[in-house]
């Protein structure tokens, strides 16, 4: 991911073009940059534009204040176990990172919890807060 020119800012959780400081678009790559130019921008609001054969699930509300994951979450970290996972900006979310051919995203409930899946048209913030260390194996 790294070595791929996909990373934006963000601000309120609206991408910004790490070049110029504006509004960064996830459909127009004009408005991405490369990691090294997001990091200098800002280190602390990093986010990664989704396509290219990467994809995330995104687990909102799924670990409580001790950072314990739900029921239904651990199935679903048992599920894709070896991949890479960090925790969301909120601390309460998880990310799911792995590899995925371009196809619609999703927004379902699974045994109560919120699921999210996204491969194209959308950025995710990276954090670099590991969850559980882990490649970027098939979603």
């Amino acid at each position: 991911m790294i070595s791929q020119p996909r990373w934006v800012n963000h601000l309120d959780k609206r991408p910004i073009n790490p070049r110029t400081g504006q509004a960064a678009s996830s459909t127009n790559p004009a408005t991405w940059g490369t990691y090294d130019a997001a990091r200098e921008r800002d280190p602390e609001h990093l986010g990664y534009v989704l396509g290219a054969g990467i994809g995330c699930i995104d687990l909102d509300h799924c670990l409580d204040e001790d950072g314990t994951p739900n029921e239904a979450t651990v199935e679903l970290l048992d599920f894709y176990a070896g991949s890479y996972v960090e925790a969301s900006p909120s601390g309460r979310g998880l990310h799911i990172w792995g590899t995925s051919c371009e196809r619609p995203g999703f927004r379902r409930t699974w045994k109560g919890q919120s699921v999210e899946f996204y491969s194209v048209g959308r950025y995710i913030t990276v954090t670099g807060r590991v969850f559980r260390a882990g490649r970027l194996l098939p979603l």
